[in-house]
């Protein structure tokens, strides 16, 4: 998929920015610190940061190739890139590179915590040439990974007024402290490392509109049939099963009748929050339509489908639903369980199994599981 258009122009126009100096290694400054030579390497820095952004829309990728340049023109001892979870508002390391990196990468800083949550909440670049003096810096960091902090530059990833997160590189290998010009030089570095991350959080949302459910956030059905597709074409060449569980909510048409359909949709988005937690990862939970589910599971057979049905049948069962609304619902669902190529011999035919398996029990005795 090609980046959205919005975001085009004000990536391309920041890059063309940066002045170009070819593609030779990037020069190294000289044992004296030439002033040319730092500004040469300063640009194919800029340079190289500019490729990363126009050519890759991996956003791994991208930030990778900034903070590795990063690292090589301003020199820190330890260095990170921290983004901000949008759900926790707290700060994680998404990259951490140095000595006890591993120790502090599953770490979270609260906003205004420490000198990165300082900066990510005030949005203001800061320079810390000693941090003992400076009381917001945090030890945290340091007593997990018995680490020394020294000094400190970090810069907040900032774009359309919002922070996306911070870059904060510590202890400068070379000339002791970092100083007022390492700050301009990873502040520019910041603004397109913003630009990068914006754009690959606006084009996932762009992709996720496509194949999931606005309401539930599931995938939908229009994925599912193009997933199915692949996965039977995938079974078939090396002799696997696929198992697929449909089940459809009993009687949720009088939650919407006496309860209202606000209360009804916030239901299914707790239904589904519900089977998200009890499947694998493997498999894949899609809202087929109104109140109906769909469980798709590779390379497995059907009788442990059943038991998977099963697991959720008695879990909905269990649940109390719209308890933060004082309502505390109780519902049950009907199950129909059917495999490939066992019971069909292509995705259609796959479904609709499934969905005949599952009315068996809907126009019974409804709670409960029936295979094909």
């Amino acid at each position: 998929m090609k980046p959205p258009q919005a975001q085009k122009p004000q990536v391309f126009q920041n890059a063309k920015k940066m002045k170009t100096v070819g593609d030779n290694p990037a020069p190294q400054p000289d044992e004296h610190g030439s002033e040319s030579v730092k500004k040469r390497l300063q640009l194919a820095t800029f340079n190289e940061i500019g490729k990363a952004l126009t050519s890759s829309l991996d956003l791994k990728e991208i930030l990778n190739t900034i903070m590795e340049k990063i690292s090589e023109l301003l020199r820190p001892s330890n260095w990170s890139l921290l983004l901000v979870d949008e759900e926790t508002n707290e700060l994680r390391f998404e990259i951490v590179v140095g000595e006890g990196s591993n120790k502090i990468k599953d770490l979270r800083l609260k906003m205004g915590e420490g000198i990165a949550g300082w900066v990510a909440r005030e949005k203001k670049p800061l320079l810390v040439p000693d941090v003992a003096k400076d009381p917001r810096f945090s030890k945290k960091a340091d007593k997990v990974s018995r680490f020394t902090t020294k000094s400190i530059i970090c810069v907040p990833l900032v774009t359309r007024g919002k922070c996306l997160g911070a870059i904060e590189l510590i202890n400068k290998v070379e000339e002791g402290r970092f100083g007022e010009e390492d700050l301009v030089i990873l502040t520019t570095l910041a603004d397109y490392t913003a630009i990068a991350i914006e754009n690959a959080i606006f084009l996932r949302r762009v992709q996720e509109l496509t194949i999931r459910d606005d309401l539930t956030k599931l995938y939908n059905s229009r994925f599912l049939h193009s997933r199915l597709e692949y996965e039977i074409e995938r079974a078939r060449r090396f002799k696997n099963e696929i198992s697929m569980i449909f089940f459809d909510l009993d009687f949720f048409k009088l939650i919407n009748d006496h309860h209202g359909h606000m209360h009804g949709s916030k239901l299914l988005m707790e239904t589904a929050q519900l089977i998200s937690s009890l499947i694998r990862n493997v498999d894949m939970a899609c809202r087929y339509g109104g109140d109906e589910f769909i469980v798709l599971m590779p390379e497995t057979p059907k009788k442990n489908a059943v038991v998977a049905a099963e697991k959720i049948r008695k879990a909905l069962k269990e649940r109390l639903f719209l308890a933060d609304e004082g309502l505390n619902l109780r519902i049950t669902a009907s199950f129909g369980v059917a495999s490939f190529p066992t019971d069909a011999s292509d995705k259609d035919g796959l479904i609709h199994m499934a969905d005949n398996a599952m009315y068996k029990v809907k126009n019974a005795t409804k709670d409960g599981v029936a295979e094909a």
